[in-house]
């Protein structure tokens, strides 16, 4: 045995909290991906007409990035357990670069798209990676409270990311919203190569066989697996009720599209208060407990919901909107406790798991917005819809009841964290 040596995992362990600085890089490395999907969809319109193409195909400039978000999560995070998180941090955002040097030289709709692609399979990378790096550096019971700190940051971005490209656009011109999107990335690669040290602990496994036995032994858990499909069909839930919204507001119940915005804008509100609230009380209760938590409020806005539906009293945006502001609310802690949850499970392997949840996050979110587009345009009512976010609720309540082990998942991190312990000793 040989004298104990500073090991990556040390920061993890340590008490002391993370600067403010690499919190807020770890917001803006989150954020980037999504905050440039958004702040291009108001200049879509005019996109259309400087290309001479039908809407439907300058859409694809959206619904493909979505596409390399599902994409590149699976691939970046296990690269990430392999070589290390600054590495495929620093190769994902090069490639966000080049790639928005692409759109803004965009000579064809279809460049436009391919580059819009590989944007998204860089800016990605911030995404899945910042979640492993939040497991890298806290314990368990600490780490949804963190991922709800940035996801509470990072929905004031989105919030304003589609006026911010609205803006751009009118003044500059649409591609000035890549001039801005590849500066911020410029920003972001240089503040990780200066300011992010490395977090992954250290690994003796190969490529091939580590990204193998990490897959094998997170789809071997049931634990893993409850969690995950618990935040996948948490975030289904955000999406069905995205893609139902405006068919509902402005088509079933004669309402104008500035009307819709203000009172979909209620929904983000009250998930933001969610994780503000989350940030605030997770360090004194259970992960689970606060997940049983938010699994309530979803189904009990949810209930309510469908009761005024069957009453025919959410035919007006209030009755459907102040009660879906209590599901937001509840999905709030739903989402950040069991992503924590599941990126717990294994800690060293933590970026394969925030792969795979992103891609199935944003797989299925897809589905489930065309699904929520065609409940809105296809019936009279809100019923339907009502009806669908019941479901997910419960589906969503049946994975942890199901799934998940009551009381084993902290024991058996913990022997697994001290089996690590003594093997770094040896």
């Amino acid at each position: 045995m040989h004298g104990v040596t500073a090991r990556p995992d040390t920061l993890r362990d340590s008490p002391a909290p993370v600067s403010k600085t690499l919190l807020l890089l770890l917001v803006t490395m989150t954020g980037l991906a999504p905050m440039s999907l958004y702040m291009l969809v108001p200049a879509l319109p005019v996109l259309a007409a400087d290309f001479s193409r039908d809407i439907s195909i300058a859409q694809m400039t959206v619904s493909l990035y979505m596409v390399g978000l599902a994409c590149s999560q699976i691939v970046m995070g296990p690269l990430s357990d392999r070589f290390g998180r600054r590495p495929v941090l620093l190769a994902g955002f090069c490639l966000m670069i080049a790639a928005s040097l692409g759109c803004m030289f965009a000579g064809t709709l279809p460049q436009l798209i391919a580059a819009r692609f590989f944007q998204a399979v860089g800016g990605a990378t911030g995404m899945v990676v910042s979640r492993a790096i939040i497991r890298d550096l806290y314990p368990r019971e600490r780490v949804g409270a963190m991922i709800s700190l940035v996801v509470a940051a990072l929905m004031i971005g989105q919030m304003i990311s589609p006026l911010a490209g609205g803006l751009l656009e009118h003044a500059f011109g649409w591609r000035s919203v890549f001039y801005a999107i590849t500066a911020a990335a410029i920003l972001v690669a240089i503040a990780i190569a200066l300011r992010l040290p490395e977090t992954r602990r250290a690994r003796d496994s190969s490529s091939a066989a580590g990204f193998l036995d990490d897959a094998r032994s997170l789809l071997s858990s049931r634990a893993f697996v409850g969690y995950m499909l618990c935040q996948v069909l948490a975030s289904a839930l955000i999406f069905t009720f995205a893609g139902a919204g405006p068919y509902v507001v402005v088509t079933q119940m004669g309402r104008s599209t500035v009307e819709y915005g203000a009172w979909f804008a209620t929904s983000g509100i009250a998930y933001l208060i969610g994780n503000l609230c989350c940030v605030r009380y997770a360090p004194h209760h259970a992960l689970d407990r606060l997940i049983w938590f938010g699994l309530a409020l979803q189904l009990g806005g949810a209930v309510l919901n469908v009761v005024w539906g069957v009453a025919g009293l959410n035919q007006l945006p209030s009755w459907l909107f102040i009660t879906h502001m209590l599901v937001m609310f509840g999905n709030a802690f739903v989402m950040s406790n069991s992503a924590a949850g599941a990126i717990s499970v294994r800690p060293q392997a933590a970026g394969t798991a925030s792969g795979a949840m992103g891609f199935l996050q944003m797989g299925f979110g897809s589905l489930c917005s065309q699904f929520g587009a065609f409940l809105g345009g296809h019936f009279a009512t809100p019923v339907p819809l009502n009806i669908a976010i019941l479901a997910l609720s419960l589906a969503c309540a049946s994975t942890m009841l199901f799934l998940v082990p009551r009381r084993s998942v902290v024991a058996t991190e913990a022997l697994m964290e001290q089996a690590e312990e003594e093997t770094g000793l040896l």
